[in-house]
């Protein structure tokens, strides 16, 4: 059987995403995002139409995986093909279920260096969404079967203009500003005056972002 990767993108609207903290024994806070994470049911804006027993089973190993102990990373943004490259991890998936035709669930943001661009984003008032990654087989009507959930990422607003984690990241890699930021970002892994420090690079990044 051969499985094709798919992924399905929804905006921060369209996920109903709702943002949720909580103080740790540090001191500090944890941020959530909860939502929808796959809808079920209809068609899609890529054609494709995932049956609800075909969301309900996909998340139901979900479930199990997390039940049973093992961790379901995702990343900021998504790559072109299944793996979970661990350099790009933001985040985990803590919880998913069913409500109606949907599949929702909960995720932590971790404080990796792509975990606290995300966090900062999202505080400074971006709105990000997210993206299902997964594989199965999709018949000549769109419908797909088989399905099976590998994670789910974080990602800009389908209908945003050049995909902005993309275009951020891109831009990072090669302006002058990479060093700060992607140093920061490491250091803010551990740093609480560093996590300040990366907010600030940020902000101002997004600031030159704007006047280009």
């Amino acid at each position: 059987m051969n499985l094709q990767p798919l992924r399905e993108n929804l905006s921060f609207d369209q996920a109903q995403m709702v943002l949720e903290s909580k103080d740790t024994a540090s001191g500090g806070k944890d941020l959530y995002m909860k939502g929808i994470f796959i809808q079920g049911g209809k068609e899609n804006h890529n054609g494709r139409t995932y049956g609800v027993n075909e969301i309900s089973r996909a998340v139901e190993s979900i479930k199990s995986r997390l039940e049973k102990g093992f961790s379901v990373l995702g990343e900021a943004d998504h790559p072109d093909d299944l793996q979970v490259n661990i350099d790009r991890v933001s985040h985990m998936v803590t919880e998913m279920w069913m409500e109606g035709a949907n599949g929702f669930g909960k995720l932590k943001l971790i404080p990796t260096p792509m975990g606290n661009i995300i966090k900062t984003l999202l505080e400074s008032g971006v709105k990000l969404g997210v993206s299902s990654r997964g594989s199965g087989n999709v018949n000549e009507s769109g419908n797909v079967s088989d399905f099976e959930i590998v994670t789910v990422d974080v990602v800009a607003q389908p209908s945003a203009p050049d995909a902005y984690p993309t275009a951020i990241y891109e831009r990072v890699m090669g302006s002058r500003r990479r060093a700060a930021l992607m140093d920061t970002a490491y250091a803010a892994t551990y740093d609480r005056s560093a996590q300040k420090h990366l907010e600030k690079e940020i902000s101002n990044f997004i600031s030159s972002l704007k006047k280009v």
